[in-house]
């Protein structure tokens, strides 16, 4: 890991597009999980320049930021993603490899790994909180309950997650301490183990993989970078964030069936929308061609919805020299004595 953290230069010095916000963050690193960071490394363009590439015709300031934000919120709505593609954001991320393995599916960023067959691998490792050791969810394959397991329960998994991280310790500093081959000698590493990586990506598709991970039937873990690079990107195209706020996060699509239900009990007339009487139950709806897995997600997109803040906080930044020293520090020893 580097341990340069020099800001940008002012934005009056650049002849380039800046958010003066984001430069305030520019190579600064915020905590994730235990041992995990995101860093802002870099960005091109601002919401002006998501408008000029949809407006070609127009230059530097010849619109009104109300102009802008009202054809934003157009392109967000309908769905002319382009012009956003022309903003790019940058960042050093820190994460444990099964975070990585679910992050990675979303193939459309530029990234550039740690190798594990060049340098040795840090011996850290997440650890779940408490809070986030759960059990297995009845409704959700995918997920945990929602509910913490008591304290002995934790402790037992505690020591049982020690024992596998210790015998793997030992495996790889004894293998790495024997000259095996580095790309060998990690193959057993758990999947609790960290990794980083430089990921580069657009726009449009930073607000795809947001939109995912800040979402809450998303693994918590990924969520927690989620809204941390969610923070840095309304730093960085704070109209282009509250669009995707308001159409994706709060948002929701309707497919036929649920627009037809709806329409069952809301009529427009003229420009006013009024009230028809009578209800629906669950039968009503499973009439309408709703499945029972449809009907809890129209429910669900109907009920109240809290608006998140991804506000970035600043203060919560680490210096980049102490978090290169835990990871060099968590090198295996072998590796250290013989760089001395």
């Amino acid at each position: 890991m580097s341990t340069t953290s020099s800001k940008a230069g002012s934005p009056a010095n650049s002849s380039r597009p800046v958010a003066p916000r984001a430069e305030e963050i520019l190579g600064l690193y915020f905590p994730v999980l235990d041992h995990g960071f995101v860093s802002l490394v870099d960005y091109m363009g601002t919401d002006e320049c998501i408008e000029r590439a949809a407006r070609v015709s127009y230059g530097y300031g010849t619109r009104k930021q109300s102009q802008t934000r009202g054809l934003l919120r157009y392109l967000r709505r309908h769905k002319h993603t382009t012009p956003s593609e022309m903003v790019e954001l940058k960042f050093h991320c820190c994460m444990p490899m099964f975070v990585a393995r679910q992050w990675i599916r979303h193939r459309t960023a530029n990234v550039n790994e740690y190798s594990g067959r060049y340098s040795l691998m840090p011996m850290l490792f997440y650890t779940p909180s408490a809070d986030q050791l759960q059990k297995q969810s009845k409704k959700n394959n995918q997920g945990r309950s929602g509910q913490a397991v008591d304290q002995a329960l934790y402790d037992a998994a505690m020591a049982r997650f020690e024992r596998v991280r210790e015998a793997s310790r030992s495996a790889y500093e004894w293998m790495t301490s024997e000259d095996i081959a580095r790309e060998l000698s990690r193959i057993d590493l758990p999947l609790s183990t960290y990794t980083q990586w430089y990921w580069k990506i657009d726009l449009h598709n930073l607000l795809h993989f947001l939109t995912l991970r800040v979402d809450k039937h998303a693994q918590w873990e990924i969520q927690e970078f989620g809204r941390v690079m969610a923070g840095m990107l309304k730093r960085v195209a704070p109209l282009s964030y509250e669009a995707w706020i308001d159409y994706d996060v709060c948002g929701a699509p309707l497919s036929r069936m649920e627009l037809d239900v709806i329409r069952s009990l809301v009529s427009v007339e003229g420009e006013r929308l009024s009230s028809r009487p009578g209800d629906l139950d669950r039968a009503s709806l499973a009439q309408a061609g709703l499945g029972p897995r449809e009907i809890d997600e129209l429910f669900d997109k109907l009920g109240p919805k809290a608006v998140p803040d991804f506000e970035l906080d600043a203060s919560k930044a680490v210096p980049v020299e102490s978090l290169a020293e835990r990871f060099q520090n968590a090198v295996p020893k072998v590796d250290r004595a013989s760089s001395e």
